[in-house]
């Protein structure tokens, strides 16, 4: 049975752009998106974009503002520590998860099954039920340990797209950068956008 239902986490690496953005995408695209933020992605929301997110008392307009009100789909919002979440079970049908941006931390836990919470929870789900999985992390350098626990992912059936925008596009703003990546994300979802220029196409907006 298919289902239009996505799964979005946050967590502590930068890179919270790339992640409000594809909630907004998604949103726009009239996906329900199930959401949970950890504390440290809470953390890096007020850090680099200024936005005080309250996970016990969640409100969309803190992360989002005002702009949800128009915006299609919808939002359904899970406490990290909530493990009776639907989305903590692999009879709840999803179309996918993304863990944007995805800290060191959170690849390890998934590469080793550690469900300490309920983002590690919902990903192992997804590795288990063989959905599509994609993990965004935003790290560099990267040591040894790092990439073994990055490996062991996508040995375990995870996609791995590290926020790594190209350039033969000639972004003119960063907000062409982050498009370019959620994008990417996007085809992998197979969520129909218009934020990239494809090789040999031309760039468009959405």
């Amino acid at each position: 049975m298919a289902t239009t239902d996505l799964v979005l986490a946050m967590t502590g690496a930068s890179g919270a752009p790339y992640g409000v953005r594809l909630l907004e995408v998604l949103l726009r695209a009239g996906r329900t998106v199930h959401l949970t933020i950890s504390p440290s992605g809470a953390e890096v929301l007020r850090t680099e974009l200024g936005r005080t997110v309250d996970l016990n008392r969640f409100r969309l307009d803190d992360l989002l503002g005002e702009a949800t009100q128009a915006l299609p789909g919808e939002v359904r919002y899970h406490h990290h520590g909530n493990f009776m979440a639907g989305i903590a079970s692999g009879s709840f049908l999803t179309g996918g998860m993304v863990v944007c941006p995805c800290s060191m931390g959170t690849v390890a836990a998934i590469a080793h099954g550690l469900s300490q919470n309920l983002i590690h929870r919902a990903a192992d789900v997804h590795l288990k039920e063989r959905r599509k999985l994609i993990l965004v992390p935003r790290e560099t350098p990267l040591n040894v340990v790092q990439l073994r626990n990055l490996t062991v992912c996508v040995e375990a059936g995870a996609v791995v797209l590290p926020a790594m925008p190209a350039f033969y596009q000639r972004p003119q703003s960063l907000q062409d950068l982050i498009d370019f990546i959620v994008g990417r994300i996007c085809d992998q979802l197979g969520v129909e956008h218009e934020l990239l220029k494809r090789w040999g196409g031309s760039a468009t907006d959405e």
